[in-house]
């Protein structure tokens, strides 16, 4: 390169940085001369988990938020609130607010008016009782009052559990220490009430709705001609399960079986899966198993997660955020494999422990009429179904296609 090719690549590189710099200035210039009026909130608060924007906590602004994003709370505690607006002279301006996510819900403490023990019972009493926290993997649990198991007796007690944020929920109960019951060796009970398919198919069969089942290994070998002449529409199919928390994968015994006869006599197909899982981790490791099993098949309806392990929730360490935010991974995990999903629950569970989700809700209800609130897409009416083709006691569904 000669003398005279670098002065002109010199000169180049010089205007080049002029103008540069020449921008930033003018920038920095329209910036600092730039009318800028954002009011806010007085009150810049908002509650764990609640769905917010950006220009929720702005009352006036001379000019248009150019990304009004939806605000993160799931974690609680002081946030800048990062965004930009174009004013009325077509300036950029940056700007920024602290908000404060609280947590203002009490723990859920799963306690009637009493509880009984033996005598000599070892049980204990907050880690049998289950409490749990939105927020909080591990409320602080305890039993205020004197108690002894070993003495037969009635014990008015409280318990109280308290979260990290200091919300606090008291429950008052009476401790029943009682000697247990001699067996006297007789069976007299009388058997237990069935509910018929085909009452079921009366009441609720309309042209909004089918009527199905959903089977496991538990109900045998399963004659799929004789359901469907007797009216089932569609089955959910448990896939299988795991031993416990860390033991190892095992299909249904009769999955295979059932989901082979169903596809081939065209009856649509949902599935399900007893989990363990207390990680989103181990709940993708449960999807990516089911997913091996199931890919070979037809499996119209989708994919259902199903959590049920309250009688020991207190060993999971799990807020009910986390709990529903595990679901989520796992429902999630299937849409992407071209699958429906659905949350499994009972009622109880789905109004005080279960979080929102956008899946589908499969609700499990036992009884004539529901009173649940939320929208569902699915009931499971009973336990105790009875059905032409099947020798055993099964549970019976109720689709709603209107919500599908």
């Amino acid at each position: 390169m000669n003398k005279k090719t670098i002065v002109i690549a010199s000169l180049g590189i010089l205007v080049v940085l002029l103008i540069f710099l020449g921008v930033k200035i003018n920038k920095k210039i329209e910036l600092k001369n730039a009318k800028i009026v954002v009011e806010l909130k007085e009150d810049l608060e908002t509650e764990f988990l609640s769905k917010v924007k950006v220009s929720d906590f702005i009352t006036n602004i001379n000019g248009l938020i150019t990304n009004d994003y939806n605000i993160d709370t799931t974690i609680i505690g002081e946030k800048e609130i990062k965004f930009e607006y174009i004013n009325e002279d077509n300036i950029k301006i940056p700007y920024s607010y602290e908000l404060n996510i609280k947590d203002t819900t009490p723990p859920v403490v799963w306690l009637g008016s009493s509880y009984t023990v033996n005598v000599g019972s070892k049980i204990n009493l907050t880690e049998k009782i289950m409490c749990g926290d939105n927020y909080d993997d591990n409320p602080e649990c305890i039993i205020e009052g004197e108690y002894d198991m070993d003495k037969e007796g009635t014990y008015p007690l409280t318990f109280k559990a308290t979260d990290s944020s200091g919300n606090i929920t008291e429950k008052k109960f009476n401790l029943y220490v009682v000697k247990p019951k001699p067996s006297t060796g007789n069976n007299n009970s009388k058997p237990s009430p069935k509910t018929y398919f085909s009452d079921i198919v009366e009441k609720h069969k309309n042209e909004d709705t089918e009527i199905g089942l959903d089977l496991s290994e538990w109900q045998g070998t399963v004659d799929f001609e004789k359901i469907k002449a007797a009216g089932v529409e569609f089955v959910i199919l448990r896939v299988g399960g795991t031993k416990g928390i860390k033991g190892d994968y095992f299909l249904d015994g009769k999955f295979i079986e059932n989901i082979t006869k169903a596809n081939e006599i065209g009856m649509p197909v949902g599935v399900y899966f007893y989990s363990y899982a207390n990680s989103k981790e181990k709940v993708l490791k449960d999807a990516e198993w089911i997913y091996e099993q199931i890919k070979p098949y037809k499996v119209e309806l989708g994919v259902a997660y199903d959590w049920e392990n309250w009688s020991f929730y207190n060993d999971f360490n799990l807020s009910f955020y986390k709990l529903t935010d595990m679901a989520n991974s796992y429902l999630n995990y299937f849409k992407s494999k071209g699958y429906k999903g659905l949350l499994y629950g009972s009622k109880n569970y789905l109004e005080q422990i279960w979080l929102d989700t956008d899946y589908p809700i499969w609700l499990a209800h036992y009884a004539k009429s529901t009173s649940y609130k939320g929208n569902y897409h699915y009931w499971q009416i009973c336990s105790n179904g009875r059905v032409d083709g099947i020798n055993a006691d099964v549970d019976i569904d109720i689709r709603y296609k209107n919500k599908n």
